[in-house]
């Protein structure tokens, strides 16, 4: 079958490699439906350093049930399924905390002998913990919202229920990409009545606003915060989504959030140190966030994404099929693309 492999910074190959195959009676063959490039995929595309052997690479898709394991009993043959950015078994300690990103018996996808999820095909580990049924559709934009269950919609869910969004509060969102409106989506949906969000790339604040964005600020460091408070009677706002991962965001999270609120991290830091200090201290203020627990979040996000709601596959503006996923990576990192759509 036909894969994408990554061997450095922008070095994205589209390769033939070995089908999948059933390693253990837990497992399933997913033909993939749908997949994706992630905007966390682009820290390795532009960091990455050369080696020899590739790595595959694609965390989100979605799919037809090919083969079961003997164990299988949640999936069958022809059934359509997503699969979150992560695999677990959902029985261990943690997964019944509802936190499977931390599953004792879990795993990362394009790791240690699994596939990646930018191909034909995935062997999908512990498929009865992870897998998620859907109904069956041929409705593209519902296949894109779907797909966004797998990583974007479900951790800009996540950012939102870590701060304790809820009715009638101030939010505000840092970061355009995928994830932070998806973010603005999920403020939306948890009842906010102002959301703020922190962007300049006109396409994609727009659609933020058609989200539920009710102010978008495109002023970055000290006169993004200042506008923010500007625009809160200089108080701030009760939650802050950083969705971008750099230390000049978080920075800007803690400079916008009010008193009392809650700065939650779901872009990927890139940083190790941050304005944590004296200042967050006094002003009560709780930094929170991490990496979302998708396959946690899918049964209850999945309702208002079937009966067309909410629509967050609209973050998806360029389709390509597997042999153009590296002039897709180039896309999303030369910010052409906003997040590219994978039809094989």
């Amino acid at each position: 079958m036909r894969a994408t492999v990554i061997y450095g910074a922008g070095d994205v190959r589209v390769e033939t490699v070995p089908d999948p195959k059933l390693a253990e009676p837990t497992d399933v063959v997913l033909r993939v439906v749908r997949s994706c490039i992630c905007g966390s995929d682009l820290w390795p595309y532009a960091d990455m350093p050369p080696r020899e052997h590739g790595r595959r690479i694609g965390h989100e898709f979605l799919g037809i049930v090919e083969e079961t394991g003997a164990d299988v009993t949640t999936v069958k043959k022809g059934d359509l399924a997503v699969a979150p950015f992560v695999w677990s078994d959902n029985t261990c300690e943690f997964c019944r905390e509802g936190l499977q990103t931390s599953c004792l018996h879990g795993g990362g996808w394009g790791a240690k002998g699994v596939d990646g999820g930018q191909g034909e095909a995935v062997r999908v580990p512990q498929a009865d913990g992870t897998l998620v049924k859907l109904p069956h559709t041929e409705d593209d934009d519902l296949l894109a919202s779907m797909l966004t269950l797998s990583d974007v919609f479900s951790t800009g869910h996540h950012a939102a229920v870590k701060a304790r969004v809820s009715e009638g509060q101030n939010v505000t969102v840092i970061g355009d990409g995928a994830v932070g409106l998806s973010a603005v989506l999920a403020a939306k949906r948890l009842g906010a009545d102002r959301i703020v969000l922190m962007g300049r790339h006109r396409a994609r604040t727009d659609l933020g606003r058609e989200f539920g964005a009710t102010d978008v600020v495109a002023e970055r460091g000290d006169e993004g915060i200042e506008k923010v408070r500007e625009l809160t009677n200089g108080q701030g706002t009760h939650a802050v989504l950083e969705c971008v991962g750099t230390k000049g965001a978080f920075e800007m999270g803690v400079g916008v959030v009010r008193a009392g609120g809650a700065v939650s991290r779901v872009g990927l830091p890139q940083y190790e140190d941050g304005p944590i200090g004296v200042g967050v201290f006094r002003r009560n203020v709780t930094v929170t966030g991490g990496v979302a627990p998708a396959r946690h979040y899918i049964p209850e996000l999945l309702p208002d994404v079937l009966d067309g709601k909410y629509q967050p596959g609209k973050v998806f503006d360029r389709t390509i099929d597997v042999e153009g996923v590296p002039d897709g990576y180039r896309a999303m990192a030369d910010r052409e693309a906003l997040k590219v759509l994978i039809k094989p």
